[in-house]
């Protein structure tokens, strides 16, 4: 590289022990839920920090509403799609309109990007009466 250049790179995703996992401890696939209804997360082999705390091996949980991943190097999104629980949350009251809706769990690092490899939960289907 000639003196005097800098390339920019984005940081290194930070790594996930192996056996990490994000699932739902409410609701469960298939289960018909209210129109408000609250959903908890459990975490396995990870901690939580809330979002701008760079420590290792922890995160914070982005819920995912009829939407799929973007690209695992890149922050998620915060939009009506993606949820962040930016503060360290484990829990959160969401409002559906009635019908079937998806949902998915992918814990952020401190920049909100996916580990590394990304920590989600399988997509579960809810349908609000």
């Amino acid at each position: 590289m000639p003196a005097g250049t800098a390339w920019a790179q984005s940081p290194a995703r930070q790594s996930a022990p192996k056996g990490a996992q994000v699932y739902f401890h409410y609701p469960l696939d298939g289960l018909r839920v209210p129109e408000r209804f609250t959903v908890r997360i459990g975490l396995k082999e990870m901690g939580v920090a809330p979002a701008g705390i760079d420590k290792a091996l922890t995160g914070h949980h982005h819920l995912l509403i009829d939407t799929d991943p973007g690209p695992p190097d890149q922050p998620i999104p915060s939009d009506y799609n993606n949820i962040h629980l930016g503060n360290g949350q484990t829990e959160v009251v969401v409002t559906l309109p009635k019908g079937t809706h998806t949902l998915q769990l992918l814990l952020g690092d401190y920049t909100h990007t996916p580990h590394s490899p990304p920590v989600m939960s399988r997509k579960i289907t809810v349908y609000v009466r």
